[in-house]
């Protein structure tokens, strides 16, 4: 059976280096959401204030729902399944996704990333407000996915914590 697994979690605490390093080790399908939202023309504009994209997550929603179902149709896969690479993954119906990971940071090191991408105050203020409150965990659980968390600050560790979080 073909699965599908999204990661979600605040900006800057490691989704597509996990998705990524998951993608190469458990034969899954990458699926870049930014690459989606260009292809499709999904964002409705520009917040000036948050600088950031404009997505209506319930467009978002159908456009990942037609990918997942074409692969999930598709005869002779040289992949075992998908994962979704995206802050929004978490908005996604739970009948539809298999596990959620969520990616966490400790507060310093999120702060050094977020600075690092050259971000106002404002919005490392809002990302680490995000991540102090977590959002995106309690928004998956309310979605009713099956969460596991995975912190990203050390790297030497995340090959093992992907190998425990994929193989229960």
């Amino acid at each position: 059976m073909k699965k599908t697994v999204i990661v979600s979690g605040c900006v800057c605490t490691g989704k597509t280096t996990i998705a990524k390093l998951i993608s190469g080790e458990k034969n899954l399908k990458y699926v870049d959401v930014n690459k989606l939202i260009s292809k499709y023309g999904l964002s409705e504009g520009y917040d000036k204030e948050r600088d950031c994209k404009i997505i209506d997550t319930k467009k978002l929603n159908l456009v990942l729902i037609d990918e997942i179902r074409k692969f999930k149709e598709k005869k002779n896969s040289k992949y075992t399944g998908l994962i979704i690479d995206s802050h929004l993954s978490h908005f996604l119906p739970a009948h539809y996704v298999d596990l959620c990971i969520i990616t966490k940071c400790s507060l310093p090191e999120l702060k050094k990333r977020l600075e690092k991408r050259g971000y106002s105050k404002e919005k490392v203020r809002e990302n680490l407000d995000a991540e102090i409150f977590d959002t995106c965990r309690i928004e998956a659980i309310e979605k009713r996915h099956k969460v596991k968390v995975i912190c990203t600050d050390k790297k030497i560790q995340l090959k093992e914590l992907v190998d425990e979080i994929m193989n229960p």
